[in-house]
């Protein structure tokens, strides 16, 4: 009884004991799920946080972008900046309305002999200086040369070039050596007083006119050494002995200069430079003018030196002359008086022989004074006067014939010619 008690209570608990394994094992493997979800589960986690360092980067390059956002909006600032004040000579950008379609022509069609190629350009040579190898100018004078960019600027009408004239020292005169002198220059159609600083501003802007069509400017003086006033070998623009930049306005068309200890003594040339204000040479529109500018030629010297010598010269001269004329006119004188002496001898001769012996001796005396007259005035005047004098020596010894010898006359008379 306890034996068949035992087994129905074990065919009892068998099924439930199946249930409850049955179960466990799902559970286990519920709980493997659970592992696997779980790994799962970590494995999204690692994905989520994935995503987050990917959510991190976006939000960096979100920040990235609106850094570059913001950077955009400084650009939109500042272009509105330009749009606001639409100034094109603060502007970058070339106007097209300012480009000169001529530029791109460079003048050979057709072809002239001698004449060369021009440069050309179709954007006015904005970057021109980016083809030479040398220093922006920038307002400098620089000493080993630079490549400027500013542009040549307004040019005046035909009406209103410059000229100046100087009007001291003139041409071929005379100032005292080492003393004060002023230098005064007539000047038209520029307006003086226009003089910006050389040293910042130097072919830093272009030429510029006034209202009335005229180059606001100045004049700059400038006095050279020479060996002589008619030297022909050019001179070093490197040296000078003055120079001056007149930067007041002229007083009355005349610009003045004071040479303060003046110019030793020598040869000197004086010339004028007309500029514009940053101090670029004047630019007129016609290539075929009368010069700009002008120049002098002059001396330091004494005045005496000069007068003296050119006196010297001219009295001796003069002297000279007058001196040679007169003798020679007197020796005219001599020989036509020795010629009367002769004469007079001759008829004393003929007298004496007349006469008789007192004759003869009027004759010898006539022979004696046309003798002596001729040889006399024939030292003294030279060979002419000795010429016309020894014709009135012949004439004297004529005279002497008085004394008979009628055969001589005629064989003197073949003698002189």
């Amino acid at each position: 009884m306890k034996v068949a008690s035992t087994l129905s209570s074990l065919f009892f608990l068998l099924p439930l004991l199946s249930q409850v394994s049955a179960q466990g094992n799902q559970n286990n493997r519920n709980g493997g799920n659970n592992n696997q979800n779980g790994g799962n589960n970590n494995q999204n986690g690692g994905n989520n946080n994935q995503n987050g360092g990917n959510n991190n980067q976006n939000g960096g390059n979100n920040n990235q972008n609106g850094g570059n956002n913001n950077q955009n909006g400084g650009n939109n600032n500042q272009n509105g900046g330009n749009q606001g004040n639409n100034d094109p000579q603060t502007s970058l950008t070339l106007n097209p309305a300012v480009i000169a379609p001529g530029f791109a022509n460079n003048g050979q069609d057709p072809p002239v002999a001698g004449q060369v190629a021009s440069l050309t350009s179709t954007n006015n040579f904005i970057n021109f200086c980016l083809t030479v190898n040398l220093p922006i100018t920038d307002g400098k004078q620089i000493q080993g040369g630079s490549c400027n960019p500013a542009p040549i600027g307004a040019i005046p009408s035909i009406d209103n070039m410059p000229s100046g004239k100087f009007e001291f020292p003139p041409n071929g005169g005379t100032v005292p050596p080492n003393q004060q002198f002023t230098i005064r220059m007539n000047i038209r159609n520029l307006v003086t007083g226009n003089f910006v600083n050389a040293q910042a501003n130097y072919f830093a802007a272009p030429q510029q006119l006034n209202g009335n069509g005229q180059i606001l400017g100045h004049s700059h003086v400038v006095v050279e050494q020479l060996q002589a006033l008619d030297q022909t070998t050019p001179t070093n623009p490197r040296e000078f002995r003055f120079f001056k930049g007149l930067n007041a306005p002229a007083a009355g068309g005349v610009l003045t200069a004071d040479v303060t200890d003046g110019l030793p003594a020598g040869a000197y040339r004086l010339c004028s430079i007309n500029a514009a204000s940053n101090h670029q040479p004047v630019i007129v529109p016609v290539a075929q003018h009368g010069s700009l500018d002008d120049c002098v030629y002059f001396t330091a010297a004494e005045a005496g030196a000069n007068n003296g010598a050119n006196n010297g010269q001219n009295n001796g001269a003069n002297n000279g002359q007058n001196n040679g004329a007169n003798n020679g006119q007197n020796g005219a004188n001599n020989g036509q008086n020795g010629a009367n002496n002769g004469q007079n001898g001759a008829n004393n001769g003929q007298n004496g022989a007349n006469n008789g012996q007192n004759g003869a001796n009027n004759g010898q005396n006539g022979a004696n004074n046309g003798q002596n007259n001729g040889q006399n005035n024939g030292q003294n005047n030279g060979q002419n006067n000795g010429q016309n004098n020894g014709q009135g020596r012949n004439q004297g010894r004529n005279g002497g014939f008085g004394r008979g010898g009628f055969n001589r006359p005629r064989r003197l008379a073949r003698e002189t010619l």
